[in-house]
């Protein structure tokens, strides 16, 4: 039997195409999961750096258990809770999964994380928790023992003569860092050698934080020490003429700009949140529970933070290598 030409040619791409189409049929049969990722502000490194966690957990996790997981990042460009709301309100449009966020104003948030937990999506909070909504697991530090904690490290570099120790608080109206002031007080209240000179509320930018901790300073020589619940001014070069050790300074968090400091010595211990974790164990959490249908053993995940001195700051800078985007 004679084949045309264009018969022939009909036959070979049929042969050629349908292994072609196996392949792609093999890998839709792989599980796929969509995950949205809500920090507070885009261009902060502790939040570059969770979403840096978070794509590692995507890529170990997918290998480890064979299935793709996308990560799908929505952070206003600063804090706006409205805007995180409204990603929220997106994620669940395109078909998310789940959603993992850090949230800018629980209030503001929980309406729009119940409407999606509804929907059927779980959401994850981190670092900053929404406890009245219906997230299904929170993952950080406990800011009263973080305040306590602060006030502790502050005993050690002051000794038992004491002093009067001053709070540098940030935003007023943020229940985190109300809650760390609350543990900083309640550590100081069991100090009889120790005393309150007040708590001091600042705009959340280093310029701002910089200028109310020289302007108390100056205001009240007296002052041995600065525990701050967030580390604001360091994030400047505003105190670096200060006479280094002969103000202690324990202060949250360490960022490449805060570390400086600690290598002068005019701040001599930063306790780290483990920023990187915040999107790593938030990926594990939400694959546990779509994935393994595992929940977590605690609705609370507390985090411990790492403790940075002159000791080992060079050897915990190598992480920012790793944490920022290159």
């Amino acid at each position: 039997m004679k084949i045309s030409f264009c018969a022939a040619i009909s036959v070979l791409a049929v042969t050629i195409t349908l292994p072609l189409a196996c392949s792609k049929k093999e890998k839709s049969d792989r599980p796929t999961y969509k995950l949205g990722l809500i920090a507070k502000s885009e261009g902060n490194p502790v939040f570059q750096a969770a979403r840096t966690g978070a794509e590692d957990a995507a890529r170990e996790l997918g290998k480890k258990h064979d299935i793709d997981i996308e990560i799908l990042w929505r952070t206003p460009a600063s804090e706006d809770a409205q805007k995180q709301a409204g990603f929220i309100e997106q994620l669940g449009v395109l078909g998310v999964d789940g959603i993992a966020i850090s949230c800018s104003d629980a209030t503001k948030v929980t309406h729009a994380i119940d409407k999606a937990v509804e929907q059927g999506i779980p959401v994850a909070c981190f670092d900053s928790d929404a406890p009245q909504s219906k997230r299904f697991v929170y993952y950080g530090v406990d800011d009263v023992d973080c305040g306590r904690q602060v006030m502790r490290e502050m005993v050690g570099l002051v000794g038992p003569t004491g002093g009067k120790i001053a709070i540098l608080a940030g935003n007023q109206t943020a229940p985190n860092l109300q809650a760390r002031v609350r543990g900083v007080k309640e550590e100081l209240e069991g100090l009889p050698n120790f005393t309150l000179a007040d708590v001091y509320y600042h705009k959340e930018t280093p310029q701002d934080a910089a200028a109310k901790v020289q302007e108390v300073q100056t205001a009240n020589p007296d002052i041995v020490g600065w525990a701050m619940v967030g580390g604001w001014p360091l994030f400047s070069d505003a105190l670096s003429h200060w006479e280094p050790g002969k103000v202690k300074i324990v202060a949250i968090d360490a960022l490449p700009a805060q570390l400086k400091h600690v290598e002068s010595g005019v701040a001599q211990v930063l306790l780290a949140q483990r920023v990187y974790d915040w999107g790593h164990k938030s990926v594990e959490l939400l694959i546990d529970k779509l994935h393994h249908g595992k929940p977590p053993a605690e609705v609370r995940q507390i985090m411990e933070m790492d403790r940075v001195t002159k000791d080992n700051v060079k050897q915990y800078a190598k992480n920012w290598d790793k944490w920022l985007p290159k």
